[in-house]
C-alpha cells in the first residue's frame, strides 16, 4: 500500500522532469516530507486547458487532494480510505473504473514510507484482516535518486451544496495505484533488516518508468486491455530501502530529518 510519502521537489524541478507545459504559481506547495492522506499533493496529467480553442491535451502540474472522491458520490466522506487503488482490480471497481479509463495521472515523490510487519501480520493483511500496530518504518526510493513516479487516478466531484462560483464547489482528488511488492533483492539493502520490498510489506505503489509516462497520461487511450498492459511492475533491481526514525509515524512531524538513514532499526522495534 501507500499511506505516507515524501515530496520535496518544487514546480521548476518537476516541470523539467515531466516536460510540464502549464502550472499555476498560486498552486505551489511547500516541500512535504510526511505526505499523509487528505493532504494537497502535486499530480502530473494531460488534459485540455479550459476556455481555449485548442482541444489538444496539455501536460499540466496540478494541485490535487489525496483521497479520491468518485464523481457520483453524494458526500466527500470516505476520501481518506480511497488513497490506494489495486492494480489487479482498478479497471472493474465502481469507484475507479471511469477514472482508469480517461483520468490517469502521475503523482511524483522522492519515495514512500512503509512500516515493516512480521510474516504473520503480512499474511493477515493479504487476507484483508486487521493486523497489529506497525513497527520500524523504512523509506523506499529509486536507487539512482531519480523521481519516484507513482501511477495515479484523478476525479472531479461537485459539491452541490455550494454555488457554482464558490472556490470549493469543485474537488479534484486522486488515488495511488498499488501492486504486489517485489520479491527480488533490493538494489541497495540495509545490513540489518529486509532485503526485498516484499519483506517490508506485501504491497507497493506502482512506479512508472519514463517510457511509460506518455502512454499512461494519454487520455485518448481508453481501451481497458491496452491500459491494463501499462500496469506491469517496473524492472527489478531499481529500488533501495533504509530504516528511518519512528518520528515519521506522527503526521505532525515534517522535515528533511525524517529521511535520514539510520544505521539499523530503532531500539524497541522489530523486523
Amino acid at each position: 500500500m501507500c499511506g505516507r510519502y515524501a515530496a520535496s521537489r518544487g514546480p521548476e524541478d518537476l516541470a523539467g522532469i515531466f516536460e510540464i507545459e502549464q502550472w499555476e504559481p498560486e498552486e505551489t506547495l511547500a516541500p512535504d516530507y510526511n505526505v499523509a492522506p487528505t493532504k494537497e499533493v502535486y499530480a502530473v496529467l494531460d488534459r485540455p486547458l479550459k476556455d481555449v480553442e485548442d482541444p489538444r491535451p496539455v501536460r499540466q502540474l496540478r494541485k490535487l487532494k489525496w483521497g479520491l472522491v468518485p464523481s457520483w458520490s453524494k458526500t466527500p466522506e470516505g476520501a481518506a480510505r480511497m488513497i490506494n487503488a489495486r492494480a489487479e482490480t482498478v479497471h472493474e471497481k465502481p469507484s475507479y473504473r471511469r477514472a482508469f479509463s480517461t483520468r490517469r495521472c502521475i503523482i511524483p515523490a522522492d519515495g514512500y514510507y512503509e512500516w515493516v510487519t512480521g510474516k504473520g501480520e503480512r499474511d493477515l493483511e493479504v487476507e484483508g484482516k486487521k493486523k497489529r500496530p506497525r513497527k520500524q518504518p523504512y523509506f523506499v526510493l529509486p536507487a539512482d535518486g531519480s523521481v519516484f513516479a507513482m501511477a495515479g487516478l484523478y476525479e472531479f466531484w461537485r459539491d452541490k451544496t455550494l454555488p457554482d462560483d464558490h472556490p470549493q464547489a469543485w474537488w479534484v482528488t486522486c488515488s495511488v495505484i498499488t501492486t504486489e511488492a517485489e520479491t527480488s533483492p533490493l538494489a541497495v539493502a540495509p545490513e540489518e533488516g529486509p532485503h526485498s520490498l516484499a519483506e517490508i510489506h506485501p504491497r507497493m505503489p506502482l512506479m512508472l518508468t519514463p517510457d511509460h509516462w506518455g502512454p499512461w497520461l494519454d487520455p485518448s487511450r481508453t481501451d481497458v486491455d491496452d491500459l491494463r498492459s501499462l500496469l506491469a511492475p517496473p524492472p527489478e533491481g531499481l529500488m533501495r530501502a533504509y530504516p528511518v526514525t519512528t518520528a515519521v509515524s506522527n503526521v505532525r512531524n515534517n522535515g528533511p530529518e525524517l529521511l535520514k538513514e539510520l544505521e539499523g532499526p530503532e531500539e524497541g522495534t522489530l523486523f
